[in-house]
């Protein structure tokens, strides 16, 4: 039976419902709540009896959409979206790990990766374990009957050592443990984790896929049994990935091949100016001929993403004066945006490692670490150029380590 309506009841119900199918561009599902058909609907929704939206802390068709898309381009069986990078690692833990169990981890991931898990996980009784990279008699010898989960990030940020994805994977799987692999750096573009055996692969969403530093997320991908577990962790944790974020990085994948092509032969060509320089010390790029794992990057990887780091003059005064110098390209500490980014990882994003361990990871003070924009490659040249001309003359390349942080060798395989 159809009432007259007060102004105050036309005000929020008329206009309520739309029928957006025919919209060209993907819609933005902004609700908390989802409307039911009938009492019996959302009971049988709640109970996961009949499919459909329940509430945005658990599902939200942008948020879907989002994680469908992502999930093809990585050849995923299903996606999980979370509200960042660390918030997906966290749930995978949450997830799969329990007092008395150990996790093994490389030492070349992100630091607050290793920071997370030493220090709230390690306090709830579980035993976290780091290991190098490349070092395969390490993963060898700690990984065991009562490890979960074995973490890494190839290539690793930011001197990019290259970890045997099937390796690792073997070693894990044999002990019944699951394989986790950071693909943030080279993203499905350059690289598929799952197809060399990682069981599961994390992206910090707010870097390449969003490709534009407006926004933050992370993402979780593999089969679809272990994407329910995840997503009841989500439901119950709350770290759900925002429906305007999740739109920024639909929106964000749509360029992202383009975007990382760009900045992948952009790099490239940095870092082959950087070696010629008597200033810079090493420089890392996996897509450099003398790479030391030359072999099993053209195997692993089909790019070498957009992020480079070398070493700057004699010191950390050395390096901070370079980057200071710098006129174009930005000082800040993420990566993957349309402009370029230059940060010093000792004393930014892997200050919270000890010495040793920034000495173990190959991380000294004049390390300074290069994300690649959109910008033109030969504006690039120039700004760093003229940074390098504030520098006194010095060969860098003959200059040896300070002790206490000469890198070990990493590139040893057994």
């Amino acid at each position: 039976m159809r009432m007259h309506r007060r102004n105050a009841t036309s005000a929020v119900r008329v206009g309520q419902y739309q029928d957006l199918s025919d919209a060209h561009g993907e819609p933005i599902a902004m609700t908390a709540a989802y409307v039911f058909t009938s009492a019996a609907d959302a009971a049988a929704r709640f109970s996961g009896a009949a499919p459909g939206n329940v509430y945005s802390r658990f599902t939200n068709p942008t948020v879907r959409a989002f994680e469908q898309r992502l999930a093809a381009m990585e050849g995923a069986e299903d996606c999980v979206a979370f509200a960042s990078g660390m918030a997906a690692i966290a749930a995978i833990a949450h997830a799969r790990l329990e007092a008395g169990c150990n996790l093994v981890c490389s030492r070349d991931v992100f630091g607050t990766t290793l920071s997370a898990f030493r220090s709230y996980f390690g306090k709830l009784g579980i035993d976290v374990r780091v290991v190098g990279l490349t070092r395969l008699d390490e993963w060898r010898t700690s990984i065991d009957e009562r490890t979960r989960l074995v973490f890494l990030e190839t290539p690793s940020n930011p001197v990019q050592h290259v970890a045997d994805i099937g390796v690792v994977a073997s070693i894990a799987h044999a002990a019944g443990a699951l394989l986790v692999v950071d693909n943030t750096m080279l993203t499905p573009v350059f690289q598929k984790p799952l197809r060399f055996g990682a069981d599961l692969v994390v992206h910090s969403a707010g870097k390449y896929i969003d490709g534009q530093g407006r926004t933050i997320g992370g993402a979780v991908l593999g089969a679809e049994l272990l994407m329910d577990e995840l997503r009841h962790v989500r439901r119950s944790l709350g770290s759900s990935l925002g429906v305007m974020n999740a739109w920024l990085l639909l929106k964000g994948i749509e360029t992202l091949e383009l975007r990382v092509e760009a900045a992948n032969r952009s790099a490239g060509e940095l870092a082959s100016w950087a070696t010629t320089q008597a200033k810079l010390g090493r420089v890392h790029y996996t897509g450099l001929p003398d790479h030391p794992q030359r072999s099993l990057v053209c195997r692993q990887q089909s790019g070498f993403g957009g992020v480079l780091s070398f070493e700057v003059g004699r010191s950390r005064e050395d390096a901070w004066r370079w980057i200071d110098a710098l006129e174009l390209v930005s000082i800040a500490t993420s990566i993957g945006d349309t402009r370029s980014m230059v940060t010093h990882p000792a004393t930014t994003t892997h200050c919270r490692l000890s010495i040793e361990e920034r000495r173990l990871a190959g991380i000294s003070h004049r390390l300074v670490r290069l994300s690649v924009g959109l910008e033109h490659v030969d504006d690039l040249l120039a700004d760093l150029e003229h940074a390098l001309a504030t520098l006194p003359a010095f060969d860098a390349k003959a200059q040896a380590f300070e002790p206490d942080l000469l890198p070990d060798t990493p590139w040893r395989s057994s």
